[in-house]
């Protein structure tokens, strides 16, 4: 499909700032959305997972930026940021790459939407700047070590076969666009395009390959430390408001992983979805943007 006819819903100028470099001295460049009056009085910070990128949020921006600052974020290897090749893509840099994002830019009085892989990201960079945070909005998504990997993931993590799929078959972004969705029968095709456009070749997959990788089911792999810590943080966040608009029919973040979320925010109020799969903001963009608006009076 023709970038023109994506690029409609997603007419934003782009915004790029330098990845800190990893333990190997590699880096690159993040590319993020920032739309509406910097000095608007509420900042959204939207944060994406896998295989998404900042494409996913498109309603938000264009709902909110005539008076609200929207920032929407690649994640380094995802959208229009840089995805090289030899990065050490982890949780645990993807979280260090958005706390330069927040300081770089001085947000404040944040409203976070997070989502998926964003979820691990997002709130690992929010219990560690609380005083900047306003509010928290929670899509289907988790912050700790998972109790299960489905099975449909599961064959991504296969030796070789998995890689290989996810990278040249694109099985796994592609996949996502019809096994993703419950209340749609099918994305509309500029949605599928704009959401697939950046991970159009083997080298531009690499980031979902690590993504999928970098899921901990032993507390030997190095990110299991990392979400288990993560976890044990999470009540900072707790004087906040914070709302859960949750996708029921999702096959991945189940609802279980709601109710333990839930159990570090006892006051958390939620909006479930009955007829909603994962990509919640692909199914469902009203009821966030709703749930967003009353929010921010």
């Amino acid at each position: 499909m023709d970038e023109t006819v994506w690029r409609q819903e997603y007419p934003f100028a782009s915004h790029y700032l330098d990845a800190p470099a990893d333990r190997n001295g590699k880096g690159g460049r993040l590319h993020y959305v920032d739309e509406g009056p910097k000095d608007a009085a509420n900042t959204i910070l939207a944060v994406h997972g896998n295989p998404t990128w900042s494409f996913y949020y498109r309603s938000i921006v264009s709902r909110f930026r005539p008076t609200n600052r929207v920032i929407a974020l690649d994640n380094l290897g995802c959208g229009l940021s840089d995805k090289p090749l030899d990065y050490d893509y982890c949780l645990a840099n993807h979280t260090t790459n958005l706390l330069r994002l927040i300081d770089t830019l001085d947000l404040k009085n944040i409203t976070l939407v997070v989502h998926d892989w964003g979820g691990a990201i997002g709130l690992g960079g929010a219990v560690e700047r609380v005083d900047r945070i306003r509010q928290v909005i929670v899509l289907n998504t988790a912050a700790f070590p998972p109790p299960y990997i489905p099975f449909r993931i599961s064959i991504c993590r296969w030796p070789f076969i998995g890689s290989f799929a996810m990278r040249y078959g694109n099985a796994f972004a592609w996949a996502a666009t019809f096994m993703a969705i419950d209340r749609l029968p099918r994305l509309r095709p500029s949605a599928k395009a704009g959401l697939l456009a950046p991970y159009d070749s083997p080298a531009h997959r690499i980031a979902i390959d690590r993504f999928v990788h970098d899921i901990p089911m032993k507390p030997s792999h190095r990110t299991y430390a990392v979400l288990e810590t993560l976890e044990q943080k999470l009540a900072r966040l707790a004087v906040k408001p914070i709302h859960f608009i949750w996708g029921m029919k999702d096959w991945c973040f189940v609802p279980n992983c709601m109710e333990r979320l839930n159990k570090h925010w006892p006051n958390a109020t939620r909006q479930e979805l009955a007829d909603v799969g994962h990509y919640v903001m692909e199914e469902a963009p009203a009821e966030v943007g709703d749930a967003i608006e009353k929010r921010l009076k």
